[in-house]
């Protein structure tokens, strides 16, 4: 008797998932690997909080660092004040993404982080996303 009236002779018609499972698997396992080491390189001290909604950074997200030292940069790259609302625009539109990471240096005064924000905000810049690092479990 066969199953669910289906003709046992006629072509199977079922995708079969299995080899796109091992696929994606890997490259999730790639990306696990390589997302941490890719913001590295702009040394900063970012504030520490209890693990709340992990984020893990990779390059189809658009992160805007702000160092000590009032510099900022777009992924790796360096960029002026001036040319800021012009790289981000541009990266959402390459990402296909509207959500600006931003991480900024512990050590920032609070005042200059919340007149960035209020700039990117009056730019249409409206979603906002600070990035932190988990504080160590005592």
């Amino acid at each position: 008797m066969a199953f669910g009236g289906r003709n046992d002779n006629g072509p199977v018609s079922e995708i079969n998932v299995t080899p796109l499972v091992d696929v994606m698997l890997v490259l999730l396992v790639i990306f696990m690997v390589t997302a941490p080491l890719m913001f590295n390189g702009i040394e900063m001290t970012l504030p520490k909080t209890e693990e709340s909604n992990a984020v893990n950074l990779n390059s189809s997200q658009v992160i805007l660092s702000y160092t000590l030292a009032g510099e900022f940069y777009i992924g790796k790259d360096k960029i002026l004040k001036s040319e800021l609302v012009k790289l981000v625009m541009d990266k959402f539109g390459e990402t296909k993404t509207g959500t600006l990471f931003l991480r900024a240096d512990y050590k920032l005064d609070y005042g200059k982080v919340a007149k960035l924000m209020s700039f990117l905000k009056a730019n249409n810049i409206n979603q906002i996303a600070l990035v932190t690092e988990i504080e160590n479990q005592k």
